[in-house]
């Protein structure tokens, strides 16, 4: 029987927003729902009476109702969701005027700046009216290369308050990559700014930003906000205009929301683009919004008086997300650079001094802290702290006992995952439900997910594809530049060609015990030695629990008609890889998980290639070993680490 890491209090059970929700469907539709797997039932059961349900609770605003919920639940995809209503997106964000904090800012240098409800409002009401003077109408497409500002975030909201679709992405991107993702959208107005800090250095990104300008023809207007200096020289950027002089001055002007269909474009999002050009994905304003608000306020539990705080940046979807925490009335805390310096507790300083209550942050970063021995919990008054939240890759079940053991023994630990595709989550967590280490609590609402076998045949217990059997809001509208839908279709449903679901490219297991999820890592890198199939994440929960390893790689190389498993390992400071510590890896992988897993080889490489959403590239290196071209390095957070497994291939090929 496993045992649980923690149970919700009756206290915390009883004050869940999620707790509300239940009654509420209990009292509309006369039922006695008890709990959240009885929930999730009835949400997949009766998806419109879910999202109706969803709607009412968010206190979606709208200026027109919706005729009907969905459309047609068969049509997958093209369902077309509540059809007839009018709205706006950033009005739903901006619902509060009020003097309560909406953002604190800080970064490395622990420069910090606070924003109110009310000063907020009147800063996207200013840049707003400067849009639509420049002529930014609806559907036209407004950028960002971008820190992860104050003012990104206004730069959204106005946008989208006068209905353009907004796409961005972070200053650490190279210019071929941002031009890679921006370009292809052909944007009327790019914001930039003149750089960055990460590390304690200072990047100057006015010749990146100056080469993206030039480069992309559709630009009338390239808003530059002054971040790392006092008034930066911008005379080399087309079109440039200092961010102040852009805005209106004088009295704040009235924010007018253009109102507009549910399903009208409010982001374009990007693939991580590891296998060519980043596809654009197209999501609908209410769709987004609605998700966001479901996990927000029902799997996150997010309150008005809540401090949130996700390591991001505006290249990742989970920026999008948490600015969606605007919606609730909450407090949004920015961080700008890198959550390890000046040292590996800097987050945690961060944590009590700014009182934050859900702190988010990917697989990686726990790792890291897990691996440096640091004890938060024993340094730092996390007393307010009530949630982590995770996602990013799969968290190792000693992750998961790690969080409970040094941080805090008493927080939900909200371990989430889903995509960039769908702007949210097909598995979540809940405050209401038992956390168990390496397991996510269940299924999100409304997600009619399940694990499938290569047949197509749903599982429990065992490793199978991660699927979606009915359409949700918030998955893409159309990809960008794909007219008759052909790569949108072959990106999910054409992996079961006589099944109408969508094949998400994760690996899990189900589990018909605690009603959790394992996830294992991406399916398309999944490992076939003699054709039994291995998730990555079952080789890195073993090796990186070892003091020697500080990362790792594994990936299948095509070998003598099977495939065998190839092993990159990244050294902790002060080790070198022996025959012994060979052996003791492989002994590892043998006891701990299977002698299928044990690499035939084992290699050491000075870094291991990560997207800019902190995952894992194995795609790539597996491209590079097996003679295959890698077609977008750009798009890695350190692409040189690449051309070290260039140099090993020839060795592998004996």
């Amino acid at each position: 029987m496993k045992k649980p890491l923690w149970i919700p209090s009756e206290e915390r059970k009883r004050q869940a927003n999620i707790t509300r929700f239940i009654r509420h469907v209990n009292e509309t539709y006369g039922l006695a729902i008890a709990n959240y797997p009885e929930l999730y039932r009835w949400s997949v059961e009766q998806i419109p009476d879910f999202w109706a349900t969803m709607w009412d609770f968010a206190d979606i605003r709208a200026s027109q109702g919706y005729t009907q919920v969905v459309d047609d639940l068969t049509r997958f995809p093209g369902a077309r969701w509540f059809p007839g209503a009018r709205l706006n997106f950033a009005e739903n964000l901006l619902r509060y005027r009020d003097d309560h904090l909406a953002f604190i800012f800080t970064n490395e240098r622990r420069e910090t700046v606070r924003m109110t409800y009310r000063e907020l409002y009147e800063a996207v009401a200013r840049l707003a009216q400067a849009l639509r003077q420049v002529g930014v109408r609806p559907g036209d497409r407004v950028v960002a290369y971008m820190p992860n500002l104050i003012e990104t975030a206004v730069a959204m909201l106005a946008a989208t308050s006068v209905g353009a679709t907004w796409a961005s992405c972070a200053t650490d991107l190279g210019p071929r990559a941002a031009l890679d993702r921006l370009g292809q959208v052909e944007p009327k107005v790019m914001f930039t700014a003149d750089g960055y800090f990460y590390k304690g250095r200072h990047f100057d990104t006015l010749g990146k930003a100056a080469q993206v300008a030039r480069e992309i023809p559709s630009l009338e207007k390239v808003v530059v906000i002054s971040y790392t200096t006092d008034r930066a020289d911008i005379g080399a950027i087309p079109k440039a205009v200092h961010y102040e002089a852009f805005v209106a001055g004088g009295e704040p002007p009235t924010l007018e929301f253009e109102q507009l269909p549910f399903d009208h474009p409010v982001f374009i999002m990007f693939s991580s683009g590891t296998t060519g050009k980043p596809k654009c994905m197209v999501q609908g304003a209410g769709g987004v919004l609605i998700n966001h608000l479901k996990e927000l306020i029902l799997h996150t539990d997010l309150k008005r008086e809540d401090r949130i705080l996700y390591i991001t940046t505006c290249s990742w979807m989970m920026w999008n997300w948490l600015l969606s925490s605007l919606g609730v009335g909450a407090t949004v805390v920015l961080y700008d650079g890198n959550p390890t310096y000046p040292d590996v507790e800097a987050m945690w300083r961060l944590a009590q001094d700014e009182k934050l209550t859900v702190f988010g942050t990917s697989a990686s970063y726990l790792h890291f802290l897990m691996k440096q021995e640091a004890k938060p919990g024993r340094h730092y008054d996390l007393s307010p702290l009530k949630e982590i939240s995770q996602t990013g890759s799969p968290l190792s079940p000693e992750g998961f006992e790690y969080v409970y053991r040094e941080i805090k023994a008493d927080l939900h630990l909200n371990s989430i995952s889903g995509g960039t595709d769908i702007n949210g989550c097909f598995a979540a967590g809940n405050p209401i439900s038992p956390v168990y280490a390496g397991e996510l609590q269940g299924p999100a609402l409304a997600m009619k997910i399940k694990a499938y076998d290569e047949q197509g045949n749903p599982i429990w217990d065992r490793q199978g594809e991660l699927v979606c059997e009915a359409p949700s809001p918030s998955m893409p509208l159309y990809f960008w530049n794909d007219p008759d839908n052909r790569k949108y279709r072959e990106a999910y449903f054409t992996f079961y060609p006589d099944r109408n679901v969508w094949r998400h490219g994760d690996y899990i297991v189900m589990h018909s015990d605690t009603g959790g999820i394992t996830f294992y890592g991406r399916s398309d890198a999944v490992l076939k030695p003699s054709g039994v199939r291995i998730g990555t994440a079952e080789i890195y929960n073993v090796v990186e629990q070892m003091e020697e390893i500080a990362d790792s790689l594994a990936i299948g190389q095509n070998w003598q008609g099977d495939q065998r498993v190839i092993l990159f390992v990244k050294l902790a400071e002060g080790y070198t890889l022996t025959e012994e510590l060979k052996a003791k890896i492989r002994r590892a992988l043998r006891e701990q998980a299977s002698p299928r897993h044990v690499p035939a080889r084992i290699l050491e490489v000075p870094d291991i290639p990560y997207t800019f959403s902190m995952k894992k590239v194995e795609i790539a290196v597996a491209n590079i070993i097996n003679g295959r071209p890698v077609l977008n390095r750009d798009a890695l957070i350190n692409p040189e680490s690449l051309d070290y497994f260039e140099k090993l291939r020839p060795e592998l090929q004996h």
